[in-house]
């Protein structure tokens, strides 16, 4: 019985290990083709954080994490080679507009919220498996949908937040309004890019998820490690 249950975890393992892989090349197939960055005039759109809250609720909050860093190092290599007007806010080798060097916010702003996206989503979906005491596939694939719309929000306000704090001044010179106007154009960011985007989480996660939850038997006790 030791040894089955031995092999039956080194599978999971193993099966863990390749979808962790298999996010992982996607993530970066994304970031350097046409699908995953949307270069717009002020900043890029992505569905980079699809795969990342995929990854998060599947594997957990470590390998979520990591596939999150993933995503801020195609953010950060992205930015630094093909700029567009903010890239100064994701990569310290841009300069800050009004200087002649970049800031090492641009890393915080570009790695952290995109760490957090790799482990909100498994946070709201354990939380939603633990109050809702009836187990189904429908409140399952509801606790996932909104997982996923939290993680990808998660991304959209903790960047656009920090822009708003660190780079309020540099982001008001590039757009051409006055400092007191910064607020308001974030928030329409955040509702423009950051709705479609949850939109998008929303609706592929739990047609991604749920199925593989059940083939992989990824929710066994085993499996929900942080």
């Amino acid at each position: 019985m030791k040894n089955a249950q031995t092999r039956s975890q080194q599978s999971q393992n193993v099966y863990q290990m390749v979808l962790l892989a298999i996010f992982t090349a996607i993530i970066f197939l994304l970031a350097f083709t046409p699908i995953g960055l949307i270069d717009l005039p002020l900043i890029k759109a992505t569905i980079l954080h699809v795969p990342v809250i995929i990854g998060a609720i599947l594997l957990g909050a470590r390998k979520g994490a990591f596939l999150g860093g993933v995503f801020g190092l195609t953010s950060l290599i992205k930015n630094t080679l093909t700029p567009s007007a903010l890239s100064f806010a994701f990569s310290p080798f841009i300069p800050v507009p009004g200087s002649s060097h970049g800031s090492f916010w641009a890393l915080i702003i570009c790695f952290v919220p995109r760490i957090l996206v790799g482990v909100t989503p498994w946070l709201v979906y354990r939380l939603s498996r633990k109050l809702l005491k009836r187990r189904n596939a429908g409140t399952q694939t509801g606790g996932i949908a909104v997982a996923a719309v939290a993680g990808a929000f998660t991304n959209t306000i903790l960047v656009m937040g920090l822009i708003f704090l660190v780079f309020q001044g540099a982001f008001a010179a590039i757009k051409g309004i006055p400092t007191d106007a910064v607020l308001s154009v974030i928030l329409g960011i955040v509702a423009g890019n950051g709705i479609p985007e949850a939109v998008v989480a929303g609706v592929i996660a739990p047609a991604v998820c749920v199925p593989l939850l059940r083939i992989l038997k990824l929710e066994h006790p085993k499996a929900l490690a942080v």
